[in-house]
């Protein structure tokens, strides 16, 4: 089956972050390319990559980015498909440096940005599953059946105190 969400991370460092991604994606059934490519280090690859994402068939493009952070507005600048950028938590800032430079984009350049780390990589795999929900009633009830599973265990454990 042809990828439907393209997974891509400026350093292979950041798969430990973005593995997340990847995991609720394969959780909601959603299939999904994964590469390495940098802004500053293969700016050319960043370029090919984004303007032929629609014809190779991504719906969304899931981009995670340390530090300077540029990956998914340079994404994004490149395609009209959804690019959800992932602020990958830096050594040197904590991850802030990382979402500030994907959260502040021009006006008409969208990325939707999401949180700092992991619980930011785990939302933007959900993210991309409802925006391909959208027209996919498979993934759909994917979604739907994973977040009345998240209710089910809350309302199943509802003491702190009981393990």
């Amino acid at each position: 089956m042809r990828p439907l969400v393209g997974l891509i991370m400026g350093s292979k460092s950041d798969w430990p972050t973005m593995e997340h991604a990847a995991n609720m994606l394969e959780k909601l059934g959603v299939t999904y390319e994964t590469k390495v490519v940098s802004a500053h280090r293969t700016p050319d690859l960043l370029f090919d990559y984004a303007k032929t994402a629609s014809d190779r068939g991504l719906k969304v493009i899931i981009a995670g980015a340390g530090g300077a952070a540029h990956l998914p507005g340079m994404v994004a600048s490149q395609t009209s498909l959804p690019v959800l950028g992932v602020p990958v938590q830096s050594k040197a800032l904590n991850g802030l440096d990382s979402l500030l430079s994907i959260v502040q984009m021009p006006g008409g350049i969208a990325v939707g940005t999401l949180a700092i780390g992991n619980a930011g990589a785990t939302n933007a795999g959900l993210l991309a599953a409802q925006i391909i929900g959208t027209s996919d009633k498979v993934v759909r009830k994917a979604v739907d059946e994973f977040r009345a599973t998240q209710t089910q265990t809350i309302l199943n454990n509802p003491d702190p105190k009981e393990q």
